[in-house]
């Protein structure tokens, strides 16, 4: 149950809020596109570690109630029971690849904006049962 896939092309391409390109037995491969002015949301995950990779744009990363910038090349790790949100601060989509272990989304779930995936009582559900 491999994966290969080029994960630059595959960020710079996708136009959804979250979209999950893999699963496996213990990781998740997730793409994000974050509209200006758009955010991830506040969460907590307290069996799941974060690990996300800012490939364009301008934001802000938010842990524990403290801020700081955030840009092309930055790579933020989220340990369990950590508070964290990530807003777009500048003018384009802010793009994102990140990786959950173990994983946080239903396998193959694709949410086009941030509030269909607010919706998603299902998906949400799931990250909370790990």
């Amino acid at each position: 149950m491999s994966f290969k896939i080029n994960i630059t092309s595959a960020t710079s391409e996708n136009n959804q809020f979250r979209s999950v390109l893999f699963t496996g037995g213990k990781s998740q491969l997730v793409v994000m596109n974050i509209p200006p002015g758009g955010e991830i949301g506040e969460e907590t995950h307290m069996n799941v570690e974060q690990t996300l990779f800012f490939q364009s744009g301008k934001g802000e990363a938010i842990l524990n109630d403290e801020s700081s910038p955030i840009s092309d090349g930055d790579i933020v790790v989220v340990t369990p029971g950590t508070k964290h949100n990530f807003k777009n601060t500048g003018d384009i989509p802010l793009k994102v690849w990140t990786v959950y272990s173990p994983p946080n989304h239903i396998d193959g779930r694709v949410h086009a904006t941030k509030a269909d995936a607010d919706a998603d009582k299902e998906d949400e559900e799931f990250g909370h049962m790990i």
